[in-house]
């Protein structure tokens, strides 16, 4: 912000930082307000869509996933991928590869595709800020971008989020790397409180014959 009228300079700068310090604010508290309802839920069950383009390779998927999540548990399908945690382990299914990889469930990597974490990914190692309020899908939301405060170690450069003014729910998630490649996940379901077995987060061996489980 460059207005380099002498008579005003001050009082403009002030507006400027006390104008982004507003946006910040309100950023934060809608976020704050929605990890508090995230954690606050015993389980939930998510349907979403995603799409993941690259113009430099001419990248362009599609696909759809879904997640149950109870407690620290939590199952998940994208593609043709699974992911499976019972809160110590996880395993990851890759049918492409016929193999299993599994990992402590507090790893980095486990962290990453745990639907609760990625619905709460804002909560730590993020700057974020207040853009505007738009309707997406007849549905009015806050558009709100991510930036990673390590931004040299970080894959991603910016992340969008489109969160429903009026059900506090995310709707809709942009991610923009570094190497040009944009995903877009789209919730399309998101049901809380939903009643799961713990049978779904139980990893049997059996059910995928030929396939070796490799351990991290």
């Amino acid at each position: 912000m460059k207005l380099l009228l002498l008579f005003c300079i001050v009082s403009l700068t002030s507006f400027s930082q006390n104008s982004k310090e507003i946006k910040d604010a309100k950023s934060q508290g809608i976020l704050d307000k929605l990890s508090v309802k995230m954690k606050g839920l015993q389980s939930f069950y998510i349907e979403f869509s995603a799409t993941v383009k690259n113009s430099a390779s001419g990248a362009n998927q599609t696909f759809v996933g879904k997640g149950w999540v109870k407690n620290n548990k939590f199952y998940a399908s994208y593609g043709d991928n699974t992911i499976i945690s019972n809160g110590i382990k996880t395993w990851t299914i890759v049918k492409e590869e016929k193999s299993v990889y599994e990992s402590d469930a507090n790893s980095g990597d486990s962290d990453a595709i745990n639907p609760k974490k990625l619905l709460t990914i804002w909560e730590t190692g993020f700057k974020n800020k207040y853009e505007k309020e738009e309707t997406l899908n007849g549905q009015l939301v806050h558009v709100i971008y991510l930036y990673p405060k390590a931004a040299a170690k970080a894959e991603y450069h910016t992340i969008i989020l489109y969160i429903s003014k009026a059900s506090n729910e995310m709707k809709k998630a942009i991610l923009k790397s570094k190497d040009g490649t944009v995903m877009t996940y789209s919730m399309t379901k998101f049901s809380p409180n939903e009643t799961i077995a713990d049978s779904k987060f139980v990893f049997d061996s059996k059910k995928y014959p030929g396939y070796p489980v490799i351990k991290d």
